[in-house]
């Protein structure tokens, strides 16, 4: 089969990647493409590199990222508006989102149109001619858009005759007033996502999250420094997870990573721990380096574990201290693989025990990492996909 994947990227993300590499924005596709992998950020190219393993052709599309979309456009003779001054407005607002990006919250910094960045809702000219040519040129049995809130479902039933299944997947907030009847199969790691839209008379399909094992070669053995961590956004989605950061940061001495602190109150406990915004590898070193790491679900989660740094942090061989969630017994056994906690106090308690006892920690850290090795990688869930698929094919 042949699988197209549509996703886009956090236009602060983007800054970081094309700052972090001088002269990117000017090179091929494949280098550009290159890079991006390389950082891990994301599924990266968890999904397309699997799928291919197990015989199928697959590529990923970075559909917000003009400089890659652009230079995919030129090395398919593709023609668009590519006017100097539009380079020199782009290159400028590089330079200012390298200098605001510790600076500004989440929030605000999507306001602006960033350099390499487009915000799919505002639809420049480029963004779907660009992607309609791709799809034509990949010609796709399954077009699997990851981008749900980003990409126009009236462009993608408009692309509908050149591909066999459209599928959509997400697990964030949903756009509101969208239509999705345009989909045949909806995926999602939330079960009551899977729910929602069977009730609106979408096929719907649960399919989980997982982690790359590959990837643990390029991460450096430099010893468990960190005692206790968190990474993941500080956002206003994440009202609990920030109430729980507040009494543990007042308690622990936990080192906290993430976008958003720049939208925290001033007397926030969070400030003394924030160390700053990391992606992609980084952001797997941190995992790796800490005894213990923090996880806490988004409010749209409701009560069911499902979010990726259930399998990042235990397949990086942390200790996963996650909120407890009813199905969380499905994929890992708590106490044993995982430890969960019910209130902010008792993860304060948790923290501190486990801190305390290093022998009971590393045992489950181990355990939890033998489990996501063994039953949680991203090649299983390629399989568990094609199976999918070919339900609906």
């Amino acid at each position: 089969m042949r699988f197209l994947i549509l996703n886009t990227d956090y236009p602060e993300f983007l800054s970081w990647l094309y700052t972090q590499h001088p002269g990117l924005e000017d090179a091929p596709y494949v280098e550009q493409m290159r890079v991006r992998v390389k950082s891990l950020f994301g599924v990266a190219d968890f999904y397309s590199n699997n799928l291919r393993r197990l015989g199928h052709e697959a590529w990923d599309v970075h559909a917000n990222n003009e400089f890659m979309q652009k230079a995919w456009a030129r090395k398919h003779g593709l023609r668009f508006d590519e006017r100097d001054s539009t380079r020199r407005r782009m290159q400028t607002l590089l330079a200012w989102a390298n200098r605001r990006m510790a600076k500004t919250p989440i929030r605000h910094l999507k306001r602006f149109w960033l350099p390499g960045v487009s915000s799919a809702h505002s639809e420049p000219k480029w963004f779907y001619e660009i992607l309609a040519a791709q799809i034509r040129e990949y010609r796709p049995d399954v077009l699997l858009n990851q981008a749900m809130e980003g990409i126009s479902r009236r462009f993608l039933r408009e692309m509908k005759p050149h591909v066999k299944l459209l599928m959509g997947q997400i697990a964030s907030p949903l756009p509101a007033n969208e239509d999705f009847s345009g989909y045949d199969l909806v995926l999602s790691s939330l079960p009551n996502f899977v729910a929602y839209f069977r009730s609106i008379g979408i096929t719907a399909a649960l399919h989980r999250l997982a982690f790359e094992p590959t990837l643990l070669g390029d991460l450096k053995n430099g010893g468990q420094a960190i005692p206790v961590s968190f990474a993941g956004s500080l956002s206003d989605y994440h009202h609990s997870r920030l109430q729980l950061l507040e009494y543990l940061c007042a308690r622990q001495d936990v080192k906290v990573w993430g976008p958003g602190a720049c939208g925290l109150p001033r007397n926030s406990s969070i400030h003394r721990s924030y160390m700053g915004q990391v992606w992609g590898c980084a952001m797997y070193e941190i995992l790796r380096r800490s005894k213990i790491t923090l996880n806490h679900h988004i409010g749209i989660a409701s009560s069911y574990a499902n979010n990726m740094r259930l399998f990042e942090a235990t397949g990086a061989g942390a200790l996963l201290l996650t909120d407890w969630k009813e199905n969380l017994i499905d994929m890992f056994e708590p106490g044993k693989e995982v430890v969960a906690y019910r209130t902010p106090r008792e993860c304060v308690e948790l923290v501190g025990y486990y801190l305390e006892h290093e022998e009971a920690r590393a045992s489950i850290a181990r355990n939890g990492q033998q489990r996501t090795l063994r039953e949680h990688t991203y090649y299983q869930r390629m399989q568990e996909l094609v199976d999918i698929v070919g339900k609906y094919l």
